[in-house]
């Protein structure tokens, strides 16, 4: 591996330690505005210059440049899935090498790992990171300020939690979330039964439509995970609604899907349906990654990388044509789960592995430069 930066894993934990215990779940903006001024205090703590808060309707975004011209972008998010009073029952706690705490792995080490990796370096010039508040819930306000970024910069990190066995994410499917609502039409269960529409059943024939539209053989899951129908036991259900989760490998596939979901048609006369949603996080190709995975294995020799399910940030920037690698935060597991976890033994490695990009972008972007000349 390169040259490493010289870090501190004890001021790395103590770091992670005061994000974790500033708890900061989507949309509770009181909690996401203390959060992020955290968050903006750690980056001038340990980079200097100014950490901007840009507000919106999701909470404050955090936004900081090195100056010059924009070269490489750090990206993250500082909300979570948990709500609340989580920490009081799952405190921030480091025993056996492991760090536990909610928000840990996902993604406040990785967070902390490439500040303290950015600190170590002389040249921070053309550095921008940009620490969202609602990636867990579909980065709605985000994305135009993100893409917005990702093509000023024209490279992408991004230090969400690293894949099993501390390998990069080099792609990710496209996700999206589809609400099939059902009208039917009320009447007495045991009096007047036919004079009803049934939307329970009306969905139970949806679901059945709705799941055979999965193709494993191309990555393509289409998953009810929701249901809800009726009023009363004697009262035959004039509305239900499904929810359904949607992954997809390919730009091909989320358009079929979309296009499925916006032909699904009634089984039963006089039943209505609305359908809501899309594939709101598209796909992120491998071929996104190849440049930047490559300059990885040269800095840190035998590291994997894999495509995975979940979607990040990222997909938005890869889905622009900007070269973007992901899963370069914490190494660990539990990612929305109360076993979440963070190896504090490569912390170290991480953060050197996200300074030694950000030199390797650097250093390519001055020969483009010089082969200008």
């Amino acid at each position: 591996m390169h040259k490493t930066a010289d870090v501190s894993v004890d001021a790395m934990v103590e770091d992670l330690r005061t994000l974790v215990e500033i708890e900061s779940p989507s949309r509770d903006l009181r909690a996401l505005t203390a959060s992020a001024e955290a968050v903006a205090a750690v980056i001038e703590s340990r980079l200097g210059g100014r950490a901007h808060l840009v507000e919106s309707d999701a909470g404050p975004h955090v936004h900081w440049s090195a100056g010059g011209d924009p070269k490489v972008l750090i990206l993250g998010h500082h909300d979570t899935v948990f709500p609340l009073g989580t920490l009081e029952r799952r405190p921030f706690t480091v025993e056996g090498g492991r760090a536990t705490g909610p928000g840990v792995f996902d993604m406040l080490g990785g967070l902390v790992q490439a500040v303290h990796g950015l600190a170590a370096l002389d040249d921070r010039s053309g550095v921008e990171i940009l620490v969202t508040a609602d990636e867990e819930v579909g980065s709605r306000s985000s994305r135009a300020l993100i893409e917005e970024r990702a093509l000023a910069c024209g490279a992408v990190l991004v230090c969400e939690g690293a894949a099993e066995g501390g390998g990069l994410k080099t792609g990710r499917k496209g996700c999206g979330t589809f609400q099939v609502s059902v009208t039917g039409r009320a009447s007495h269960a045991g009096l007047e039964p036919a004079a009803g529409v049934n939307a329970l059943i009306e969905a139970s024939h949806q679901v059945l439509d709705i799941a055979a539209l999965g193709r494993p053989d191309l990555g393509t899951t289409v998953t009810p995970t929701v249901a809800s129908a009726g009023t009363l036991d004697n009262v035959v259900p004039a509305e239900a609604t499904v929810i359904v989760d949607v992954r997809v490998e390919s730009a091909d596939e989320k358009d079929r899907v979309e296009a499925a979901f916006a032909g699904l048609t009634p089984h039963l006369a006089e039943a209505e349906i609305a359908v809501r949603g899309a594939v709101s996080r598209p796909p992120m190709p491998e071929s996104a990654s190849a440049e930047l995975f490559a300059a990885a294995r040269r800095l840190l020799p035998g590291l994997e990388g894999t495509a995975v399910g979940g979607g990040s940030d990222g997909n938005f920037t890869a889905a622009l044509g900007v070269p973007t690698l992901d899963g370069l935060g914490a190494v660990g597991g539990g990612a929305h789960a109360d076993h979440e976890y963070l190896l504090v033994g490569a912390m170290a490695e991480r953060a050197n592995l996200v300074a030694g990009l950000v030199t390797a972008r650097q250093n390519a972007e001055e020969e483009e430069s010089l082969s200008d000349l």
